[in-house]
């Protein structure tokens, strides 16, 4: 893919991070787990991971800059889980017999320039946060409400977007992501939302798949972005930004 002129006034910037792809057969009772329970999910990403912060520690996931995302072929009975870390993950603790190959693991080393043009994939958690009507002395932070139309879920991402020469944060505060794209042109599918019935019970996270291409405007908070994700339900599964 020919790269465009480079925008005045932005500075390349390279983004560094560990992929670790696992497939796993579906029907395994590990995968099957993970996959009917957004927590086992949680448990089976961050299970690569022991032992790099203390135990407990709130912020760990952030920490180690861990985010994923999986789909499923139910024909196949393929599991696949992409976790995207600053460290590398250990996947030992899997069972053997639940993966159908070793996993993959591919060092991400990408320099980023005003002007690329990338093609991207994101599950996202697309909500809003509305009042909830309580006194402001008792600094409720709202309640938080899913999109669950695909118009909408583009209005949730365009809000995300950074026209060339906007600031990083949008009017309400929201992180921008370095990026414009062509709304019309982006796929949008909603996906079955993922609770969980164990320790978590009432957890539901509504999911929303988008596909098309950015265009580069602020190679650094693009760079946040692929690190940091987009949007809320990063600790399950959403937000993790590929791009190519």
């Amino acid at each position: 893919m020919g790269r465009p002129l480079v925008t005045p006034g932005t500075t390349p910037t390279r983004f560094v991070a560990t992929h670790s792809v696992l497939t796993l057969d579906a029907r395994h009772p590990f995968a099957a787990k993970s996959l009917v329970d957004a927590q086992e999910m949680h448990r089976t990403v961050m299970s690569g991971f022991r032992g790099w912060v203390a135990d407990g520690d709130a912020d760990a996931r952030a920490q180690m800059g861990v985010l994923s995302t999986w789909s499923v072929d139910l024909k196949a009975a393929a599991l696949v889980i992409v976790v995207q870390s600053s460290v590398p993950g250990d996947w030992s603790g899997i069972p053997r017999a639940a993966m159908t190959s070793r996993p993959r693991i591919i060092t991400v080393d990408q320099t980023l320039r005003g002007g690329d043009v990338l093609e991207f994939r994101t599950v996202v958690n697309p909500v809003r946060t509305v009042p909830t009507g309580a006194p402001a002395s008792e600094k409720a932070r709202g309640k938080r409400i899913a999109h669950t139309r695909p118009d909408h879920v583009k209005e949730w991402f365009a809000q995300r977007l950074q026209p060339e020469g906007e600031a990083r944060s949008g009017p309400k505060g929201t992180a921008r992501i370095g990026a414009t794209a062509d709304l019309g042109a982006l796929a949008v599918r909603m996906l079955p939302t993922v609770s969980s019935a164990s320790s978590h019970k009432g957890l539901r996270v509504v999911r929303a798949e988008l596909r098309g291409k950015l265009t580069v405007t602020d190679p650094q908070a693009l760079a946040d972005a692929l690190s940091q994700g987009v949007g809320h339900g990063r600790a399950y599964s959403c937000g993790l930004l590929l791009v190519r």
